[in-house]
């Protein structure tokens, strides 16, 4: 059974910096492709940034440049930097896996990510 866990959010500064973790267990990580969304309250959740299956970083187009996306296959994590934190980007930040053989969806609980001005 895949399981998500994130970790590392909290509240932060304005212009402020955080890094996101996300260990998985039960995946192998050929198969998945690892991403981060975020969800603020009472819009729908947008995609962050993509690692394929390939080994490929995709960003949203608003989020590169200040976010990065990182992984050790090693530790089964997936690692979400940052940085220029703005009020905006107060959010619920999840964690997922993508089957891309049976396209099952397994997502973490959230770390929630407060920004203040």
């Amino acid at each position: 059974q895949v399981q998500l866990v994130e970790s590392g959010g909290g509240l932060v500064q304005s212009g402020g910096s955080l890094r996101l973790s996300c260990t998985a267990s039960g995946i192998h990580f050929s198969l998945y492709s690892m991403s981060w969304y975020r969800q603020v309250i009472g819009k729908q959740r947008e995609l962050v940034a993509s690692f394929t299956r390939g080994g490929n970083v995709n960003y949203e187009d608003s989020f590169e440049g200040r976010f990065a996306l990182s992984g050790d296959i090693a530790k089964s994590a997936i690692y979400l930097q940052m940085n220029s934190l703005k009020p905006e980007d107060t959010a619920v930040y999840y964690c997922n896996a993508k089957n891309d053989i049976t396209a099952e969806d397994t997502w973490g609980q959230g770390t929630q990510v407060t920004v203040s001005s």
